[in-house]
C-alpha cells in the first residue's frame, strides 16, 4: 500500500486478536495492539502494544488514539464452562468495553470499524435440534440468546449500527461461529472444545489413560473454522461497503462425538468416551454462508481435518513440555477435567 495506515486491534493478546495483528503486518499496515495481558504463547508482532483495561474511559482514549481503523475484538470470555457461569460479570465487563471503545473511536475520528460479534446472538429457539438448520443474519430476531454472552454482543450490533447512522463512522459487524486453531488457550477452563479435546487427546496418548470425559451425550452439533481463514475475511469484510451483520465460519456441521473421534484419529489413538453432566450450550448450531460468499466472495479453504491436524500438533507440544516440567504438572493434566 503506498500509505501505511494505522489501525488498533483490541483484545491482541487473544488468539484472534494476535493472529490479525501478524496478519495487518504482513499486509503492510501499521499496527497497535491494545490487551490487558500480551500474547501468552507467541511475541506480538504490533509495531506499538499497550497494556490496558478498556472498560476504562480513558484507556479507551488512549487506544484509539491516530488510528484510522480499529478492529474491536476485545472481549471477556471464553468456553461453555465460563460462559454459562459468568453472565453477571460478562455482560457489565463487556458491555463497558463495547460502548467506550466504540465511542472513544468516533471522538478520535476512526474512520472504519470492525466489531467482532457472535453465533451467540442466535435465538435458542432456533437451536433446539442437532440437525439445525444453518442460521442466516436474519434468524437474529425475535431475540432469545441463550446466554449473557449473545445479549451483550447483540445489544452492542444494534450500538454500531446507530453509530454508522447518527455519525458516519464505517462500522461492519461479523458474527464469528467456533473459530480455533494454534496458539490459543488450551487448558485453565476458558479454553474451547476444539483446544480441550486436543488437549484430552494429548494427553491420553502420552499418559495411556484413553478415558475421554465429555460434557453431555456428544450428540450436540456445532461447526468450526479455522483462523487463518478467518483473518483474511475480516481484512476483506473491512473494506468492503457491507455494514449489515455477517456470518464468518465454517457451515459444515459436525457432532462432538465426532470431532472427538477426529482428534484421536490425529493422535493415532483410540479413546474410551465418558459422557458426564456439564454445560452443553444450544443442541445444535451452524452457520449459513449464504450472504458471505455473496457480499465478500469469502469462503472457508482450510478443512477441519487439516486445521485440527495444526492445532493437535501444536497443543501436543504444550502437553509434553509441562508434563517434562515437573510432576506435579503431569498429574493436574492426566486429571483435568475440563473439557468442553
Amino acid at each position: 500500500m503506498s500509505k501505511q495506515i494505522k489501525v488498533l486491534v483490541t483484545g491482541a493478546g487473544g488468539f484472534i486478536g494476535n493472529h490479525l495483528v501478524t496478519y495487518l503486518k504482513e499486509q503492510g499496515y501499521w499496527v497497535r495492539g491494545v490487551d490487558i495481558k500480551h500474547p501468552e504463547f507467541d511475541d506480538t508482532q504490533a509495531d506499538e502494544f499497550e497494556l490496558l483495561d478498556l472498560r476504562r474511559w480513558d484507556n479507551c482514549l488512549q487506544a484509539t488514539r491516530g488510528v484510522e481503523e480499529v478492529y474491536a475484538l476485545a472481549a471477556d470470555m471464553g468456553g461453555m464452562g465460563f460462559i454459562s457461569y459468568n453472565h453477571a460479570q460478562i455482560l457489565h465487563n463487556n458491555i463497558l468495553i463495547n460502548t467506550h471503545t466504540l465511542e472513544a473511536a468516533r471522538v478520535n475520528g476512526v474512520k472504519r470499524y470492525l466489531y467482532s460479534s457472535s453465533a451467540c446472538v442466535y435465538p435458542e429457539y432456533l437451536q433446539e435440534e442437532t440437525e439445525v438448520t444453518p442460521l442466516k443474519e436474519d434468524d437474529a430476531y425475535p431475540a432469545q440468546p441463550q446466554d449473557a454472552y449473545g445479549w451483550e454482543k447483540l445489544v452492542t450490533e444494534r450500538l454500531c449500527l446507530r453509530y454508522r447512522e447518527a455519525y458516519g463512522i464505517e462500522t461492519h459487524i461479523v458474527r464469528f461461529h467456533n473459530i480455533f486453531g494454534p496458539h490459543g488457550t488450551w487448558e485453565g477452563g476458558r479454553e474451547k472444545v476444539p483446544a480441550a479435546f486436543c488437549r484430552k487427546a494429548a494427553v491420553a496418548k502420552l499418559t495411556g489413560n484413553h478415558e475421554f470425559e465429555i460434557w453431555g451425550d456428544g450428540k450436540q452439533t456445532r461447526s468450526f473454522c479455522f483462523i487463518d481463514d478467518i483473518t483474511y475475511g475480516i481484512h476483506k469484510l473491512m473494506h468492503s461497503d457491507h455494514y449489515e451483520p455477517l456470518n464468518m465460519g465454517q457451515d459444515r456441521m459436525i457432532s462432538i462425538n465426532g470431532l472427538a473421534d477426529m482428534v484421536a484419529e490425529i493422535a493415532g489413538i483410540e479413546i474410551q468416551k465418558k459422557h458426564i453432566a456439564g454445560p452443553e450450550g444450544v443442541r445444535g448450531r451452524n452457520s449459513d454462508n449464504t450472504k458471505v460468499k455473496e457480499v465478500l466472495d469469502w469462503e472457508p479453504k482450510i478443512s477441519l481435518e487439516e486445521g485440527m491436524a495444526r492445532t493437535y500438533a501444536w497443543i501436543e507440544n504444550n502437553v509434553k513440555e509441562k508434563m517434562t516440567a515437573s510432576k506435579e504438572a503431569a498429574q493436574e493434566l492426566a486429571h483435568s477435567k475440563v473439557v468442553k
